[in-house]
């Protein structure tokens, strides 16, 4: 596997200054979810058709990073956030579960570079739609609760 890019989030301080800014600047499809895992319970998916890796705005976590993180796939999940520990990076937010999509954890890299891991679950993949489709999708529960 080349563990490649699948989605990518921005945890703002303010979504909704966010959402309007980037959706006039791109014409993004953005859809609205509920989530109660979240710290205003709301979750914006962004949909970018299919071209490209689609994404996610939420309100920023207390005391969590700012900006945009990216997420990699990645086969063995527990594997990979323990190894970026092994190489001198911090686990963030350890393997967590998002029920029927899959799992994730965020991770530091010794420079400070914030990167999130995902591993899709097989039975969401194949449940209708595109692999990137359902993987793009992943973002609408528990994130960072760091």
């Amino acid at each position: 596997m080349t563990n490649p890019f699948v989605h990518v989030e921005l945890n703002s301080p303010d979504p909704e200054k966010a959402k309007a800014f980037y959706g006039k600047l791109f014409h993004w499809k953005l859809d609205e979810v509920p989530n109660p895992a979240t710290p205003d319970h709301s979750y914006t998916m962004i949909k970018v058709g299919d071209e490209g890796t689609g994404g996610g705005i939420m309100k920023q976590v207390p005391h969590g990073p700012k900006g945009w993180i990216p997420y990699v796939l990645v086969d063995d999940l527990r594997a990979a956030t323990d190894q970026a520990k092994k190489l001198g990076g911090k686990i963030l937010k350890d393997v967590t579960e998002i029920p029927d999509m899959g799992s994730f954890s965020i991770i530091e890299d010794p420079t400070g570079g914030v990167l999130g891991l995902w591993k899709a679950n097989p039975k969401s993949m194949h449940a209708g739609g595109s692999t990137k489709e359902k993987t793009s999708h992943k973002q609408g529960a528990e994130h960072r609760a760091h």
